[in-house]
């Protein structure tokens, strides 16, 4: 059945006139009334009949209005974007790829937000190990979140915000002693955090720009177990500006600015395309969009929102 032809048929129930069906449905008045010809046939009733100078539905019209009415009702649904989305209804598992020291600032805040509107939505987080292969294209990971690079030609990104690095170290450290500049900085025992091992990055590259070289005593796969190294220790590591205040303070540890020109961290999101249109993807990463930028524990110190793209 041609669905145009439920429309006009749907126009005249309602109107009970050819004329002003015609021009509910944007066309001649003539055309109208092929239509209506063309509905009779189909029906095997004549739907519309004349009574002086208007028209009156028959028996088997009436019946008919209700349920076109309602058909046509389900097809919009049907071809709407989204269409019939409730996420209460949503039972769905998301797997969104993030380091732990991202993850630990939202996924309480995350999970809060989302089992309010979707009760049987779960959420697994996934370490970085697959970042830059095609976890997003085969659809092992649902989101990467994160500093995104090395992503396949077609993955969708959006910016989310810029962070800013800086040290930490246990609250007693003899650093917190005089002013931290790049020399005493430099002198400190460091932690690297690198999941494959790396001992190198960019506070190695601004340190060599001022002659200067740290040593990195220990290397570290987590920022997690990097925060209990220099909380037992007097070696330095680094984490993002005003993350998790509740926590650094727990774990009696302080944090200082770098005395290096840095720049900031862009933090963002990426999935494949294939997901886009998808409401209840699309409803998954608004909530996660919004738990990176309020955080659980930032308190006063969130960071700044980026514009979005």
């Amino acid at each position: 059945m041609d669905l145009n032809l439920l429309r006009a048929l749907d126009a005249l129930l309602q109107e009970n006139s050819v004329t002003r069906a015609a021009e509910r449905l944007g066309t001649s008045p003539a055309a109208a009334s092929r239509t209506l010809a063309r509905l009779r046939r189909a029906v095997g009733d004549p739907l519309l009949v004349r009574a002086g100078q208007g028209m009156v539905p028959t028996p088997r019209a009436l019946e008919l209005r209700e349920e076109v009415g309602a058909l046509l009702r389900n097809c919009d649904n049907v071809l709407r974007p989204g269409a019939g989305f409730d996420a209460v209804h949503l039972q769905r598992t998301f797997a969104v790829q993030a380091t732990d020291l991202l993850l630990t600032g939202l996924a309480g805040t995350l999970t809060d937000r989302i089992h309010a509107e979707a009760p049987h939505v779960d959420v697994v987080f996934l370490p970085e190990a697959m970042e830059g292969g095609p976890a997003l294209r085969q659809g092992w990971v649902d989101v990467e979140l994160g500093v995104l690079g090395h992503l396949d030609p077609e993955i969708r990104t959006r910016q989310l915000t810029r962070m800013t690095l800086v040290g930490i170290a246990r609250s007693g450290h003899p650093l917190f002693d005089g002013r931290i500049d790049a020399r005493r900085f430099a002198a400190a025992g460091h932690i690297g955090i690198s999941r494959l091992g790396k001992r190198l990055g960019p506070i190695d590259s601004a340190l060599a720009e001022r002659g200067l070289r740290r040593r990195i005593a220990v290397v570290v796969p987590s920022h997690t177990s990097a925060m209990m190294l220099a909380r037992d220790t007097d070696l330095v590591a680094l984490t993002l500006a005003d993350w998790l205040p509740g926590t650094t303070s727990a774990l009696g540890l302080r944090t200082f600015p770098l005395p290096l020109d840095l720049a900031p961290l862009d933090l963002g999101m990426a999935w494949h395309p294939r997901n886009s249109s998808d409401p209840g993807h699309r409803w998954f990463r608004d909530h996660l969009a919004a738990s990176v930028l309020a955080p659980s524990g930032t308190g006063d110190g969130d960071a700044e929102p980026g514009t979005t793209s």
